[in-house]
């Protein structure tokens, strides 16, 4: 990471920065390198209300940006809100989407932005903020144009787009800071993780740290090519 000057993750909900970009964050804390969290929306239609539930369908974004807020101190990265409501990304206007995220990178200025891989990002609003910040960055100048890596989470991406570019792997340490920026996400970690480890078949013989490694351990990137 020692050869960016800042990184740009463009995500849409709260908690994707630190399910899908945590270790790669603490990568760039090691080598003095700034990151900015473009969040799209506030996760207004999360499912998880919190176990017991604290929070209604009308309440639940005020939890939601707070624990951004935290999360975001926790990880030691700024973040900016882009302002759209959750699962209406696939809806919006994807010229003027692209042209806002581009407004607002250009004033950043990153060498690196990373955000979902189109198709291959399971929620639909993965795909439409990954396909805008892929579009948007097409739009600036070559000359000042960031890198884009492009994150694939469908089960079959490796089948279909072959090996991914760029391997973070995390070790014991970033697993750690991972699940600690996780957490600050109370109102949807719980259930994810409980999930997670419920699904692992090597749950009975694995600590719980080898689990969440084997789940968590990862993160995989594809440099996007522009002609």
């Amino acid at each position: 990471m020692e050869k960016h000057t800042h990184v740009v993750i463009v995500y849409p909900h709260p908690d994707d920065e630190s399910f899908g970009g945590a270790g790669t964050i603490y990568k760039c804390k090691e080598a003095g390198v700034p990151v900015t969290y473009l969040c799209g929306t506030l996760g207004q239609m999360g499912r998880n209300m919190g176990t017991p539930p604290f929070a209604n369908r009308e309440t639940l974004y005020t939890f939601r940006e707070k624990e951004l807020e935290d999360a975001c101190k926790f990880l030691g990265i700024d973040y900016k809100l882009l302002g759209y409501r959750d699962k209406t990304l696939e809806f919006e206007n994807k010229v003027a989407l692209a042209a806002h995220i581009k407004s607002v990178l250009e004033e950043i200025n990153p060498s690196l932005v990373i955000t979902h891989y189109p198709e291959h990002g399971v929620h639909p609003d993965h795909n439409a903020l990954g396909e805008a910040t892929i579009e948007a960055v097409r739009l600036m100048n070559p000359e000042n144009r960031p890198t884009v890596w492009a994150s694939a989470i469908t089960n079959d991406f490796e089948k279909v787009l072959g090996e991914p570019d760029v391997t973070i792997a995390l070790n014991d340490d970033m697993v750690k800071f991972k699940l600690g920026a996780i957490f600050e996400h109370k109102s949807q970690a719980q259930g994810m993780l409980e999930k997670m480890n419920e699904e692992n078949p090597s749950a009975e013989t694995k600590d719980y740290l080898e689990r969440m490694k084997d789940r968590l351990g990862k993160e995989r990137f594809y440099i996007w090519k522009y002609d």
